[in-house]
């Protein structure tokens, strides 16, 4: 068992039944993976390398950008515990979906702003969510949002070396640069 050290839950599986999981790509995972297990109801987070080529991809690969993979965070929980929704929250507000291949000084395509979905019923959310948001950071002044969105199936998640799960507990005063635009996601969008 692969344990992590906040929630105390196997970062590999196997987990509760009913778990869902989610991959979230909002640029350098360390801080990200943070900002996520602390959503109450999450299961359990992990970081790795995915969306790109190739085989393995290591840490110092990807930072080349010639893999093309995204820092991306596997997201486990359970709809009886948290709504995606409330996941999406943090996820749109604690990074800057409109700046490409980069998060403020972070540059390259491992930075991308990305959604993986693993269901069609968190397809509809991220499309929804996206739409909203989008609208009210162009009306704010912001460019589109640029974040891949995009089925899981098909793609592997590379889990990162043991040094990067949960990166700021090991080094409280660790690396965490996390870009934002500051404004929220708009209230929960009505589900059609």
């Amino acid at each position: 068992m692969t344990s992590h050290l906040v929630l105390n839950s196997d970062i590999e599986g196997p987990w509760p039944e009913g778990s869902q999981r989610i991959y979230l790509g909002m640029g350098c995972f360390w801080g990200a993976e943070r900002k996520l297990w602390q959503i109450p109801g999450v299961v359990t987070t992990a970081v790795g390398y995915m969306g790109g080529d190739g085989q393995d991809p290591t840490y110092p690969l990807v930072c080349t950008g010639v893999t093309g993979h995204a820092e991306t965070v596997l997201v486990v929980y359970n709809d009886a515990d948290v709504e995606l929704f409330d996941i999406l929250k943090v996820f749109w507000e604690n990074h800057d979906p409109t700046q490409g291949n980069r998060q403020g000084n972070d540059i390259g395509t491992q930075y991308r702003s990305a959604v993986y979905w693993t269901s069609p019923e968190q397809e509809a959310i991220v499309r929804q969510t996206a739409e909203s948001y989008d609208k009210v950071l162009v009306s704010k002044g912001f460019d589109p949002i640029t974040t891949e969105l995009r089925e899981a199936d098909g793609l592997v998640f590379w889990y990162a070396e043991d040094y990067h799960q949960q990166y700021l507990i090991k080094n409280p005063n660790g690396y965490d640069c996390h870009a934002h635009t500051g404004i929220d996601l708009p209230a929960r969008v009505v589900m059609s």
